[in-house]
């Protein structure tokens, strides 16, 4: 590895989005393809959510890094493109907290968690209503969709979600999954999302054991 990945490596252990933007930089006039620079910050992501899963880290210390890694991955993602090449990608995931929800902290770490994974993450950020969600889905050819809702009187619009997708014949096309503090099992079950987790890590594996159960893997 390059002199230069190993610094971009080093600004999103030290949560520097400065610093990281400017090693990504660096790193594409050096000529370093950026399918490999990617490679290279999402591994740093990985280990941080594996320190952070184990007690070593702070909730604090995976959003700094996941903002950092985001900040480069941008920059990759435009060069990528610029070259008319594509990602290479586990699938393209869609997240987003419901309309009328503001919460934001457990949808922005599972977006982290997905990207370190090798998901091309879309985040429509907060108070998103379901036809923006239908929007962005189409747009990417989204292969799974995370509504996120933190609130119980909030938690009402994932079904709503559900019932818009199926709506617009979309419904068989994508993986539905549902999270926040109001969600179960049971909620899931019964307004007929594919996926439930209770954390972002949980989330992140149910999503891989169901793409692998999907493809007869």
């Amino acid at each position: 590895m390059s002199d230069t990945l190993e610094e971009l490596q080093e600004a999103i252990r030290n949560f520097d989005e400065e610093e990281a933007e400017a090693k990504t930089r660096q790193a594409l006039e050096e000529g370093i393809e950026p399918q490999e620079a990617i490679t290279a910050a999402t591994d740093v992501l990985r280990e941080t959510g594996q320190k952070f899963e184990n007690g070593e880290l702070f909730l604090f210390d995976l959003v700094s890094a996941g903002d950092a890694m985001n900040a480069s991955r941008e920059i990759l993602e435009e060069a990528i493109k610029q070259q008319g090449d594509e990602r290479e990608s586990e699938g393209k995931v869609v997240l987003g907290t419901v309309e009328g929800d503001i919460h934001n902290i457990g949808k922005k770490i599972l977006g982290a968690l997905l990207a370190a994974n090798g998901y091309e993450v879309f985040d429509l950020g907060v108070e998103v209503p379901a036809e923006e969600f239908v929007e962005k889905c189409k747009e990417v050819d989204a292969d799974a969709i995370g509504a996120s809702a933190l609130l119980t009187t909030t938690k009402e619009k994932q079904r709503e979600l559900v019932e818009v997708f199926e709506e617009e014949g979309l419904r068989d096309d994508v993986i539905m999954m549902v999270g926040g503090a109001p969600c179960t099992e049971e909620w899931k079950d019964e307004i007929g999302a594919d996926l439930y987790g209770q954390t972002a890590f949980d989330a992140v594996h149910k999503i891989q054991d169901f793409e692998k159960a999907d493809s007869g893997a």
